[in-house]
């Protein structure tokens, strides 16, 4: 049976790392939203100039341009043994999308794994990510907006997963594989 993993944190706090571990160890596939969106924005459709302009700003892209995205990759993921949840859902709304989608393929979520950081070494993080990699949403500037939006509409969904018993919380401050081990102890 194929296991569902939520990977939860802020922007830069690691989940896209600790996401491609776990599909070189597991077999697991990533969906991460952020990945979905620049692959949307570099085919230049006008669905991904309307992603670049959102992100750009950054917004978060609308709920139902992200589930679409989701969809479309849940097959492969099953098929893989389940699918690493990255970026997504960010709301309670996408959250009970999630839910109601995986339902009706007769998965569920098996685990929310929250990765706990400091807000200002992230900002560190991220602006040596820019400087190195220029990629347009580590702007510093950017992040920050980012960061705002994760603590207003993400953090809420912490007591919804809290209340289905599926939370787990680990520091995402220690090194990769100390953050790896802690993943690797939750998931069995």
């Amino acid at each position: 049976m194929a296991m569902n993993l939520i990977l939860f944190g802020p922007p830069a706090a690691g989940k896209g790392t600790q996401a491609k571990r776990l599909v070189a160890e597991r077999g697991m596939v990533q969906l991460s939203t952020g990945d979905m969106l620049r692959a949307a924005i570099s085919s230049g459709t006008e669905l991904g100039q309307r992603c670049k302009a959102i992100m750009d700003a950054g917004h978060l892209v609308p709920d139902p341009i992200v589930i679409a995205l989701i969809e479309l990759r849940l097959d492969e993921a099953e098929a893989a043994g389940g699918a690493i949840f990255d970026g997504f859902p960010r709301t309670l709304a996408q959250a009970e999308a999630l839910d109601e989608m995986l339902e009706r393929r007769g998965a569920r979520i098996d685990h929310v794994i929250r990765l706990k950081v400091d807000e200002e070494a992230l900002l560190a993080r991220v602006t040596q990510r820019f400087k190195e990699q220029g990629r347009p949403d580590d702007n510093p500037e950017t992040f920050v907006t980012r960061l705002e939006a994760y603590n207003n509409q993400t953090a809420p969904l912490l007591p919804y997963y809290e209340g289905q018993g599926k939370l787990a919380e680990i520091d995402g401050m220690g090194s990769v594989e100390a953050v790896a081990a802690e993943i690797d102890r939750v998931l069995g």
